[in-house]
């Protein structure tokens, strides 16, 4: 015959097993089994994971056969993820691009970590675009001594007036003499020639891109 105490002993290891078990979930993501706590999952009310942990009727979650929820999703990307709900800190390995990481959180509806890593994805694109090598392409223009003031005024698109090179004088049709001048201009872009690549262009971008306008004579 057991005793109150017994019985009373057993009622409350139940009760703590129990409450045990419904305190952490685990998951099943891509074959690879995580388990997590159903507070950490629901740091993100309106995520995808907030809404399963508490399997609502209108998420028809299948399991496997030791209870995990099944996601079908990359687990590469599902642990940074989860890190990420545990502490707040994105800590992404370097061989992980950023991009692969938004598209995942966007699936999982994690708003506070789509927007961290849209910021870090604007960062590094930025860095990148400053620490690209600059390259100087060159223009030169012929034109007659009327024609001058004009073209100079008129040069835009972040061309540059360099120098001014005096060719003489030409016979018009009309038998005046016109002064005839080579007007040298430059503009700098930055270069997204890969590694590889960039010695062979650096040889190209050094030939001038000659615009000759019409000459009279």
């Amino acid at each position: 015959m057991r005793s109150n105490c017994d019985v009373t002993m057993r009622s409350n290891c139940d009760v703590t097993m129990r409450s045990t078990g419904e305190k952490w979930v685990r998951l099943n993501v891509g074959g690879t089994r995580f388990m997590t706590t159903r507070q950490t999952l629901e740091r993100e009310p309106t995520s995808f994971l907030c809404r399963l942990c508490q399997e609502g009727p209108e998420l028809d979650s299948d399991k496997d056969e030791t209870g995990a929820f099944l996601i079908d999703r990359d687990p590469t990307y599902f642990g940074p993820i989860l890190n990420y709900l545990r502490h707040g800190k994105l800590v992404l390995d370097n061989e992980l691009p950023e991009e692969g990481l938004l598209e995942e959180a966007e699936f999982y509806n994690i708003a506070s970590l789509i927007a961290l890593i849209r910021e870090r994805i604007w960062e590094r694109d930025y860095k990148a675009r400053q620490e690209m090598p600059v390259k100087h392409i060159y223009r030169v223009l012929q034109c007659h001594v009327d024609e001058l003031t004009q073209m100079v005024s008129t040069m835009s698109d972040g061309w540059r007036f360099e120098q001014l090179l005096n060719m003489g004088t030409n016979v018009s049709s009309r038998g005046d003499e016109q002064p005839e001048f080579l007007c040298v201009v430059s503009q700098e872009r930055q270069s997204s020639v890969s590694e590889p690549n960039r010695a062979k262009n650096e040889d190209e971008d050094k030939d001038y891109d000659v615009n000759d306008s019409d000459s009279s004579g």
